[in-house]
């Protein structure tokens, strides 16, 4: 499909366009920092997301996710720093805003609009004619997988549907960057995969850079290439998924006990010479996370020295598994504080 710039004008993917998953940088932030009052909500944010590249954006509440989405959709200035969105400087908001899509978490549709209307109206928004708007909207209707719904009412739409329509608003003016807030909250299991398929091929058909907002942790790992842990408004971990997955121990096990057991569990585990530390897990319930003084071996030797310990002392084991190989043990660690 060939997209339209915002002055109507068709756009081409001329030699110089970065191919799909390539690193080409769409969005480069360096040392964004915001303050409101005495409290310091984003201490020095720096990262860069490649052309073609999904990336996570991940933190507990309160580390300063929504206020650098706020500033990177130009909605709030920063306090210090800089970012450039296709090469333009956040000191023109109005370039930046032609050259972005953004899908909020909670938005509203016309109830007595079709598809069709809705994303027509905001294609002249973006300068185009009401004929261009209209055949953009239909080939968007298409894109994300609602040509045959495009006239009807957004009040018949399901919730699915509207987040579909919502996703074709966002790139009604062929984006550089698509910001993506909890886009597949409230779906079922399939609406989730169908949603973040569609998502995928926004970013790899239109070598857009996409930023995923969610609290789905296997969401962020099954479908982003690079990842942005935020703690307490700094950045506790960067880099491609799969680096940052690789960086957890691998000296520690995970061991889920009932509650009333798990004193006791922490006593009879602290007696095995291997064992370093025994602590509760952190936003885990009956999880226990043992620290090994050795990484695990081959023979399991550790591991079954842990099990014939619980065993022998009459406590029920639950679950048992290494830690690491999960973003969602990455995440847990490095905001621990914060969670708290």
């Amino acid at each position: 499909m060939q997209h339209a710039k915002a002055d109507g004008q068709p756009m081409t993917q001329g030699a110089d366009a970065p191919a799909p998953g390539s690193r080409t940088a769409v969005l480069v932030a360096e040392g964004l920092q915001k303050s409101y009052g005495p409290r310091q909500a984003l201490r020095g944010l720096s990262f860069t997301l490649g052309a073609g590249r999904l990336l996570g954006f991940l933190g507990p509440n309160g580390a300063g996710k929504t206020t650098s989405i706020r500033i990177l959709t130009t909605i709030m200035e920063p306090d210090a720093g800089q970012f450039t969105v296709d090469g333009i400087s956040h000191k023109y908001p109005e370039e930046i805003r032609r050259r972005i899509g953004v899908l909020p978490e909670t938005f509203g549709l016309p109830k007595q609009m079709t598809g069709i209307e809705y994303l027509t109206y905001f294609g002249q928004l973006y300068g185009r004619s009401a004929r261009q708007a209209k055949q953009l909207g239909l080939e968007l209707l298409d894109e994300v997988g609602l040509k045959q719904r495009g006239r009807s009412l957004v009040s018949t739409y399901s919730h699915g549907m509207r987040q579909r329509v919502g996703i074709a608003r966002a790139l009604i003016n062929d984006p550089m960057v698509v910001f993506l807030d909890e886009p597949t909250l409230g779906l079922d299991p399939r609406g989730q995969q169908e949603l973040l398929g569609l998502v995928k091929q926004i970013a790899q058909e239109r070598s857009a850079g996409v930023i995923l907002c969610s609290h789905l942790l296997t969401e962020v790992e099954s479908v982003c290439d690079d990842v942005v842990i935020l703690s307490s408004g700094e950045i506790v971990a960067t880099g491609s998924v799969r680096d940052v997955i690789g960086r957890t121990e691998r000296n520690v096990i995970r061991i889920r006990v009932p509650v009333p057991a798990l004193a006791e569990s922490q006593r009879a585990l602290g007696t095995i010479p291997a064992v370093r530390k025994v602590a509760a897990a952190n936003g885990s319930t009956g999880w226990l996370r043992v620290e090994l003084s050795e990484v695990l071996s081959d023979d399991h030797q550790i591991s079954n020295a842990i099990l014939e310990t619980l065993i022998r002392a009459r406590i029920p084991i639950l679950s048992f598994e290494p830690e690491g190989g999960r973003l969602q043990d990455v995440f847990l660690n490095l905001t621990a504080q914060a969670i708290k």
